[in-house]
């Protein structure tokens, strides 16, 4: 296994406390935790996570995916997951680069290093996949540009391009080379996802969404599924409860307010959508996490 130390010492630098932190590097991330969270509801935007210490767990539909130094997470589309740190400590923090995949150099890579044409299937748009020692190298020198500042224009976008190319190269670049190709199966969902993302508060027509992604009703929910791990009133469901937490919470909203402005017309069906994710009734949930966040 390679040796994750480095990384871990270098985002330890930078992220000095828990939270979240955007720093001078494009696109990337750091992540600092010190102890088990409970699962919390994000949208994994297209995005490779390295883990330099600790463990975290991301379920997605009845897929549940543990990730680790060892292994990487890799997201090809934007998808609702339910992530909770599960090993943590104050002397030994959750520590995690976070970067997002830029599709623009990645359709440049894939034009730049063809691979033999393989049979178009769909893989889930949540992966793990090894860390290799370049993998890992290549991290820990990206990271460790911001003890430079000044090297971080010249020399970021060449470290984010070698990770983004070793990822094209390895184990998942079929999964990183469909995200380039508009017309594979990965690119049609890619498209309906987007859309539904967008349009979420809306009835959901499966046939619409089916000619969104230019696939026939039975074909598209066959592939969406293998995505997503979910049906698309499933994935649609997940973003209208993850944006009512956020109203609740955040703005302050009321559970039947919140359940209207996703688009519930129910506020006994919302409620039971709602229970039946997070494990209570809106507003207690609401109140809980208000309470943890004061």
């Amino acid at each position: 296994m390679p040796r994750p130390e480095p990384l871990r010492d270098a985002i330890a630098r930078h992220a000095p406390r828990d939270g979240t932190f955007d720093c001078a590097i494009a696109g990337a991330k750091l992540i600092r935790c010190s102890a088990p969270t409970m699962p919390m509801p994000v949208i994994y935007e297209p995005t490779v996570c390295f883990v330099a210490q600790g463990r975290k767990r991301a379920s997605l539909g009845e897929s549940v995916l543990h990730y680790d130094p060892a292994n990487y997470l890799l997201a090809s589309v934007g998808l609702p997951v339910m992530g909770s740190v599960v090993e943590a400590s104050a002397a030994h923090p959750y520590l995690c680069l976070q970067l997002d995949l830029d599709p623009a150099v990645l359709a440049e890579l894939a034009l730049k290093f063809p691979r033999t044409a393989a049979a178009d299937s769909v893989a889930s748009g949540l992966t793990l996949g090894r860390t290799t020692p370049a993998l890992l190298d290549a991290a820990t020198r990206l990271v460790s540009l911001l003890d430079t500042p000044d090297d971080i224009e010249a020399l970021g976008p060449l470290a984010t391009r070698e990770i983004l190319y070793r990822l094209l190269t390895g184990p998942s670049g079929g999964v990183i080379r469909a995200m380039t190709q508009a017309d594979s199966r990965q690119g049609q969902i890619a498209r309906a996802i987007l859309w539904l993302r967008a349009n979420f508060t809306q009835v959901c027509r499966i046939d619409e969404v089916a000619r969104v992604a230019g696939m026939s009703r039975s074909a598209f929910h066959e592939h969406f599924k293998a995505v997503t791990a979910m049906s698309p009133l499933e994935f649609r469901t997940q973003l209208r409860m993850q944006e009512s937490r956020r109203l609740m919470v955040a703005d302050g909203l009321d559970a039947a307010s919140a359940g209207y402005q996703v688009g519930y017309d129910s506020p006994s069906q919302f409620s039971r959508d709602y229970s039946r994710l997070f494990g209570s009734p809106p507003a207690q949930d609401a109140r809980r996490l208000r309470a943890v966040g004061d």
